[in-house]
């Protein structure tokens, strides 16, 4: 019988991490895979690799607080099949909907359910959860907002890169042994330009291994049915399926549907975001990177359109007109990889000096019907595992 049990946990962990690997793939490579910069199986491949990694190395300190830390229950093997059941259901409607959800949430959501059920909640783990998915988008918000108006008009001028006809590398045969070239009409400019928004990309998925696997293993890891290690590398293989499969339809609606943000911009805000994730999961702390990277979005944004206006002019009472094409206007004149054309003349105007002509008001940044459905299924997707995790352990003599 517990075998039988043993299997049928594993089967739903598996169904956790499948989905997980749906909605983390398309938010680390959906922008790298919409500017055709990687395909959707290498981003599947490396979404696989660099997730484990992060589940492996930072991702044990989130496996121990959500398998042992947030509820004072002790997790048996039919709790944490019902737990892991209503996380995996939650996600497997988000995916459906092609809509990246948060995976923490959804997480802490069921097993917020379970310890209100059983009044078992430790309010003041909770507390230390919810006050850092308080505090997270502040940080992202405003250190992407000293990004944008500051930094942001030099990194367009020094990442500004062309994306050209033909293969990124070659092989040249003319030696004993072949060896990779750049391709024939590929610059060193466009080679770096590409690596780095690959590299980010992977750095997303270490963070998001590093805060999600947790989110598919630990409340068997809790119930000691199967080891730390051996949830680690479930985790990981479950992830990789769901990269494989059903993140086709996620990495589509983040890099083509969701917004026109300029890749330079997604790469700011992902190193942004990755870094902010992986930190709180070196702290325990299982964090929202959907919630957070939005944030920086509205920071950045927010600090490219205050350039317009001197601190000095803004204690005077003047104020800039923040608008969404703040930075969507950047892709005319100096796009990055994937764009045409370059820098006009290298010259970045000084703060204050930039007239609101210089940010013409472009389409909105975010398309509107996809935007809304997906901040709807943001706050949904966690209401439906607790309520679920609730209403189970409530009235079902689980033990």
């Amino acid at each position: 019988m517990v075998a039988a049990l043993l299997v049928v946990g594993i089967v739903v962990a598996v169904f956790v991490g499948f989905n997980i690997g749906g909605s983390s793939t398309g938010v680390a490579f959906g922008p790298a895979v919409g500017s055709n910069t990687l395909t959707k199986v290498g981003a599947a491949a490396l979404m696989t690799l660099f997730a484990f990694a992060g589940g492996w190395t930072v991702g044990r300190r989130v496996v121990e607080t959500l398998g042992s830390d947030i509820v004072t229950t002790a997790f048996t093997l039919p709790v944490s099949i019902g737990v892991l059941f209503f996380i995996g259901l939650a996600l497997f409607l988000s995916n459906v909907a092609g809509v990246p959800a948060s995976t923490s949430m959804t997480a802490v959501g069921s097993m917020t359910g379970l310890g209100l059920a059983r009044g078992t909640l430790n309010w003041g783990e909770m507390g230390q959860i919810v006050s850092w998915w308080l505090v997270s988008p502040i940080i992202a918000f405003w250190v992407s907002a000293v990004i944008g108006r500051y930094y942001y008009p030099r990194l367009v001028e020094w990442f500004a890169v062309t994306q050209s006809e033909g293969s990124l590398l070659a092989l040249d045969r003319s030696g004993s042994v072949p060896k990779p070239v750049l391709g024939p009409n590929t610059t060193r400019r466009e080679f770096v330009g590409t690596l780095l928004v690959i590299g980010i990309g992977c750095y997303m998925a270490f963070s998001a291994g590093a805060s999600n696997v947790a989110n598919a293993v630990a409340p068997l890891v809790g119930s000691d049915s199967i080891t730390m290690n051996q949830g680690l590398v479930l985790g990981g293989v479950a992830i990789g399926l769901g990269a494989f499969t059903i993140a086709r339809r996620t990495m589509d609606t983040v890099g083509n549907d969701l917004t026109d943000l300029p890749l330079l911009a997604a790469l700011v805000v992902a190193s942004v975001s990755s870094t902010i994730v992986t930190g709180l999961s070196a702290l325990g702390v299982p964090a929202s990177f959907v919630i957070i990277a939005t944030m920086s979005i509205v920071g950045l944004g927010w600090g490219r359109a205050t350039r317009t206006v001197t601190i000095s002019d803004a204690r005077k009472g003047d104020t800039p007109e923040v608008s969404v094409g703040a930075l969507a206007a950047e892709t005319a004149d100096a796009p990055t990889v994937g764009g045409e054309g370059g820098t006009p003349d290298g010259h970045t105007p000084p703060i204050g000096d930039e007239e609101t002509e210089d940010l013409p008001s472009a389409s909105d940044l975010f398309e509107p019907a996809t935007t809304a459905r997906v901040i709807v299924l943001q706050n949904v997707v966690p209401a439906i595992a607790t309520i679920a995790s609730f209403l189970l352990f409530r009235f079902v003599p689980l033990s």
